[in-house]
């Protein structure tokens, strides 16, 4: 059975990517831990070693309970997977909020300034004038050394405990709606309220993203369980399909973060 048949063809990379890791394990019956997975690569991950069937035993932890990216390990079905197989460090530092506002592109920009790549970090979270990331140990020791400013602010990162990690305060909004087709400017269009002009020329200016990638084609074709996001307008998610109407319209349930 060819097993690409199930995924998208932009997504063959990370399958063969994920049946490499398998194989490793598999062959020299040593754990395998991963960088920073975004939901629909944990998704991928499940789908081709999860089960009870499988010799392959599989892990998922981000740092913090609602954790979004996390890191899996992949270990022999007998081996016992603790919170440390997971290498990670949580660094948080304080800055002014009363005289600078930062927010979460502006962490993300810092770090990737450093040369570091997005697989390397786990969540961002700001809040109250406090702000958290989580990020591998390998990386840890250069990341304290070399980040000292995000934005205008002067921070110094402390490690701090994995339990001290703050919760996330995202809230989604469901709703259920009906669609002709589950081509992304469709389903961008039902989601924001746009027109099928406007929906189309934010696809086509690169402001659409579908699980994290930017995605130019309108009729790319979208999935359960796909995040989305349109710039300056925030994240939303396919959260289900839910069959189809009389009239052969597809049923599905939207989420929009508030």
């Amino acid at each position: 059975m060819d097993i690409y048949q199930h995924f998208r063809k932009d997504e063959q990379p990370f399958i063969d990517k994920v049946i490499s890791w398998k194989e490793q394990v598999e062959r020299n019956f040593q754990p395998r831990l991963t960088d920073f997975l975004d939901p629909r690569e944990q998704q991928i991950v499940k789908m081709l070693i999860g089960g009870e069937s499988s010799d392959i035993k599989l892990s998922f932890e981000g740092g913090t309970a609602e954790a979004e990216r996390k890191r899996a390990v992949l270990a022999p079905y007998y081996d016992e997977i603790s919170i440390e197989d997971f290498q990670l460090t949580l660094y948080q530092a304080t800055y002014q909020s009363k005289f600078i506002t930062v927010e979460h592109r502006d962490v993300m920009g810092a770090f990737l300034s450093l040369g570091i790549k997005r697989q390397k970090f786990g969540d961002i979270t700001v809040k109250n004038g406090i702000l958290q990331i989580v990020l591998g140990d390998e990386i840890a020791p250069f990341v304290r050394a070399n980040l000292n400013m995000i934005k205008k602010a002067k921070v110094t990162l402390e490690e701090k405990p994995l339990s001290e990690g703050l919760a996330s305060e995202q809230q989604w909004d469901f709703s259920d709606k009906t669609v002709s087709s589950l081509r992304l400017d469709t389903v961008l269009k039902e989601i924001y309220h746009l027109s099928r002009k406007d929906a189309t020329a934010y696809i086509t200016k690169q402001q659409v993203k579908v699980n994290y990638k930017v995605v130019e084609d309108g009729k790319y074709g979208l999935q359960e369980g796909d995040l989305l996001s349109l710039r300056g307008k925030g994240r939303s998610k396919l959260a289900a399909v839910n069959g189809t109407t009389k009239k052969d319209k597809l049923k599905i349930t939207i989420a929009v973060l508030k």
